[in-house]
């Protein structure tokens, strides 16, 4: 040990982090969850995802009886309203408590944004009701066989966005509810005045044809960190009695702002409102789980009940005096947040380092054991996994694969600049190895400051399957945050506050000072509006097929761009159409999301968001009105990108280097799938299935040609330095793009689940991938199948530029169980890590399963239920997962040694 690393384990010491002995432990002495655990999943393996319409209802009634109110002031109450009335449901196995709704796994429409589908589908849907009750057992099974998915109406359930199952009887109050936003809602006015745009018939074009996967509003929060501090320091009645101090102050004088200065004592109006909603939401628990208690018989039930009604009516008023306590008030934050809107991606943050003082005091107290603390955290997973975003089956199915992306961020560096990791973050690992469910999501923000007893159990953590904890570059994440939000005056210090909003979209941070328990603690928390809307998931590939095609959609005959008319004679005439076809599309789109994004923070504005993140509360200003302390957060996501890389390579050494075949030729191929049958034709989308046609004779060349081209993640420049120029073209013309917000956009390349429909709609690319089949995954990834000399040789591939010009690259790599077993295998697995993160990686990610057990799960879903996966930034339930993503995940290049 050198005497640097001598000096950080003594601190580490002091600071009562035990790092003598590093974690030797085998896969088989995992400790089994707590029976609480046990039980309750088995009841959450029974339940559908739900829909029902309770806070819809009363958002409504209580937004229409406060009509003629300021808006911030009238949406906080309709807000409020909603939590206020939701139906307090507890099981009995439960400690922590709250729901998204009256359902444990439940989720409910937002028609205040989006209403159209249900005002133009009212009388369908009310047809369904009129109908006779269905009991097909096929139908039961369908649904069966995709975990919580309603993909299908039976019996007195409708199905909603192939996902949802709403009773009948709710039907009737979804459509009157809807109609009251008929031409009303944040979608039907973005809609009114985005069509007064020169060219909204190209933005209507790039969207139907899913070179653009959606539009921003659809889930216009999340992709963004929590933050917890001013209920934790105040406790709802201290903030009550802030804002009354703030509105004294500041109602009725503008200050030196002839603009917004005026808007502070409304906003403080609006935040006590809140306050009272989720006082009562608190309380409203705390009163049921009083009236469990006097109905329990048996007794160990009974004491529970009488603990829960102490915790929720402690917190209901006051700040949190323990972990307990500390940790159902994050609970019910995050709650209150992700009901807001419909949105993904609400980030829980540095959790661990953010309840350290709790859990210190609680330990040293005698109040808990360590056993204690893993318990709840145990069931802590449970209430997150619950959580659903009721969006349509594009967003819910083609982005998100079901997954909200509740992410947890541990380690990094502190306020004082020495290693974040607390004794905590210990327990939050150890409870994602016994308790295995796809949410919260573990990453960790890895610096080499980071203790190396940590890591190792963070690498076994790994080695388990379940695809956490993620693994981002710390140091890069911060040289990211300082390059973007330096305008703004992020600094160092602040730069260590950052961490991943949603599956991988890195968000700003800052420190605020924790009183608790006779000393001050710094702790990080989110600092910034959505960092993940924008110009959402942008095909690549498809975008050049388009090029080819004369900006005509050869799948379907319709015209997605103006025709270039360009004989295309050079590949860098090439790569100059594609850059003119991507920036009309963005011009537009951009432009539309700004409408979108503005009226959804003027009519529409988050209450529980603008009251908790760093900046807002000091300001007196809510989202909307940037009051935020960071605010250049809106980028530009791609999809596709080593599809798009690859077929450049091939199309310049196969057509303007060896001039072995002319463009046109290249293109006809393309369109008739290399005398191929299509993915439409055979349902499978991995690209290792081919089955021939009469063609295949015709194309048996330029086929051979364009799978031998140069492929990315080999470590061969002629590929790997057609990605640099990409990367630096980019990096220089996408902060030339405005948000709503008046800030520069940047690039975002991650793919999520989009690479599936993206590459479904696409056509056969020139690197030899088949018309249908998804998208190479990620964006710093190998094409399945495509990468021949290792994962070491994707390294070099991948760090040819500077990931910190980016908010993000992806990584996903596949690993069989068997290479990386026993301690020598954790070892392994963690200098496979480091050797990426020195090299300046920002992410890698594993799927440790064998290919053969996703094919047979793929075949008997129902014998794999609990079976998950890493798809692209988070996991999920491999039942739960569309064909399309599954098929992908099981042909990526599958390394049998670390």
């Amino acid at each position: 040990m050198n005497s640097n690393e001598s000096k950080v384990q003594e601190i580490l010491k002091q600071r009562g982090i035990d790092t003598a002995a590093v974690d030797d432990a085998t896969e088989a002495d995992i400790p089994e969850p707590c029976e609480r655990f046990k039980q309750l999943m088995e009841v959450y393996y029974t339940l559908k995802v739900s829909a029902d319409m309770e806070t819809p209802y009363w958002y409504n009634r209580i937004w229409w009886e406060n009509d003629g109110d300021l808006i911030e002031v009238r949406r906080a109450k309709a807000v409020a309203g909603g939590y206020a009335h939701t139906t307090p449901t507890i099981l009995p196995w439960e400690k922590l408590v709250m729901n998204k709704c009256k359902n444990v796994r439940g989720a409910f429409p937002f028609p205040w944004v989006t209403a159209s589908f249900f005002n133009a589908q009212a009388e369908a849907l009310m047809n369904e009701v009129d109908a006779p009750a269905e009991s097909s057992a096929d139908a039961v099974s369908q649904v069966g066989a995709g975990g919580g998915n309603v993909t299908e109406s039976y019996g007195e359930i409708v199905s909603l966005a192939k996902k949802f199952g709403m009773r009948k009887e709710d039907i009737p109050v979804l459509v009157k509810v809807s109609k009251y936003w008929d031409g009303i809602s944040v979608e039907d006015i973005s809609t009114k005045y985005g069509k007064m745009l020169p060219g909204y018939d190209q933005f209507e074009k790039v969207m139907d044809s899913v070179v653009v996967m959606f539009d921003s509003f659809a889930i216009p929060q999340g992709r963004e960190v929590m933050n917890y501090y001013l209920p934790l320091q105040y406790g709802f009645d201290g903030i009550m009695e802030l804002c009354d101090e703030k509105i004294a102050e500041f109602m009725g004088e503008a200050g030196d702002d002839g603009v917004l200065g005026m808007s502070r004592g409304y906003y403080y109006a609006a935040m006590k409102e809140v306050c009272k909603g989720l006082s009562k939401w608190c309380q409203n628990y705390a009163d049921k789980a009083k009236d469990l208690a006097a109905r329990e018989p048996d007794p160990e039930f009974k004491k529970n009940y009488e603990e829960i009604a102490e915790v929720m009516g402690n917190i209901a008023h006051k700040a949190p005096a323990t972990f307990r306590e500390a940790l159902q008030m994050t609970l019910c934050l995050h709650y209150g947040v992700v009901n807001e809107d419909p949105q993904s991606g609400q980030s829980i943050g540095r959790l661990g380092q953010v309840l350290q003082p709790f859990y210190e005091k609680d330990i040293q107290d005698g109040v808990a054991t360590d056993e204690d603390i893993i318990e709840l955290l145990e069931l802590y997973r449970i209430k997150i996994t619950c959580i659903e975003c009721f969006a349509s089956a594009g967003v819910s199915g083609g982005v998100l694969s079901g997954n909200t992306f509740n992410n947890l961020s541990m380690g990094g560096l502190g306020y004082d600049g020495l290693t974040a990791v607390t004794p905590l973050e210990y327990l939050i690992v150890e409870a994602g190895m016994r308790a295995q469910t796809p949410q919260p999501t573990l990453s960790v923000l890895y610096d080499e400051k980071t203790p190396e007893d940590f890591l190792m159990k963070c690498a076994r953590c790994t080695k388990l399957g379940m695809g956490y904890p993620a693994w981002m570059n710390n140091q890069t994440g911060m040289n990211f945050m300082m390059r973007q939000y330096g305008p703004e005056g992020m600094g160092v210090v602040e730069a260590r506050a950052w961490c991943l909003g949603g599956c991988l979209e890195s968000s700003p941070g800052t420190f605020s000072p924790l009183n608790y328990n006779g000393k001050v603690t710094m702790v990080p928390g989110g600092a910034s509006p959505t960092c993940g809307t924008g110009i959402h998931f942008t095909a690549l590939p498809k975008i050049l097929e388009l090029v080819l095609t004369n900006g005509v959609d050869a799948r379907t005959g319709k015209e997605v761009f103006p025709p270039h008319n360009e004989k295309i004679d050079s590949y860098e005439k090439m790569v100059d159409l594609w850059y003119k076809y991507l920036d009309l599309s963005n011009q537009i789109v951009n432009k539309i999301n700004n409408l979108q994004m503005d009226i959804w923070r003027k009519y529409n504005m988050p209450a529980v968001a603008s009251l908790l993140k760093g900046g807002f509360f000091t300001n007196g200003q809510h989202i909307g009105n940037c009051g935020a302390k960071y605010n250049a957060t809106i980028n530009f996501e791609s999809c596709g990108t080593i599809t798009f890389i690859n077929a450049l390579a091939s199309i310049k050494k196969n057509v303007f280097d060896d001039k072995a075949f002319t463009l046109e030729e290249m293109t006809d191929a393309m369109i008739n799938n290399f005398g191929f049958k299509t993915a439409y034709e055979t349902g499978v989308f991995s690209p290792d299935f081919r089955e021939s046609t009469d063609q295949a004779e015709k194309y048996e060349k330029i086929f051979a040609a364009c799978v031998n081209a140069p492929k990315y993640g080999n470590a061969e420049r002629y590929v790997d330095d057609l990605l640099v120029d990409y990367e630096m073209r980019m990096k220089e013309y996408i902060p030339t793009i405005r948000s709503y917000y008046g800030k520069p956009l940047y690039m975002c390349q991650i793919s999520v689940s989009t690479h599936g429909p993206q590459g479904f709609i696409t056509l056969a690319t020139a690197d030899g991938r088949l018309a249908g089949t998804t998208y190479s995954d990620a964006s710093a990834s190998a094409a399945p199948g495509t990468d021949k000399n290792g994962m070491y040789a994707v390294f070099e591939s991948a760090t040819v530029y500077d990931h910190s010009m980016c908010q993000n690259s992806q990584m996903n790599l596949k690993i069989h169980p068997t290479a990386v077993k026993g301690l020598t295998g954790t070892r392994k697995l963690l200098d496979v890590i480091r050797a990426y993160m020195r090299k300046g990686g920002f992410h890698v990610q594993f799927n440790i399963v064998g290919s053969d057990t996703l094919r047979a799960a793929q075949k008997k879903p129902e014998s794999y239920r609990d079976l998950m996966v890493r798809v692209a930034g988070f996991t999920q339930y491999w039942c739960e997962i569309g064909k399309a993503i599954q098929d992908e995940v099981i042909f990526r290049t599958e390394y049998d040694e670390a």
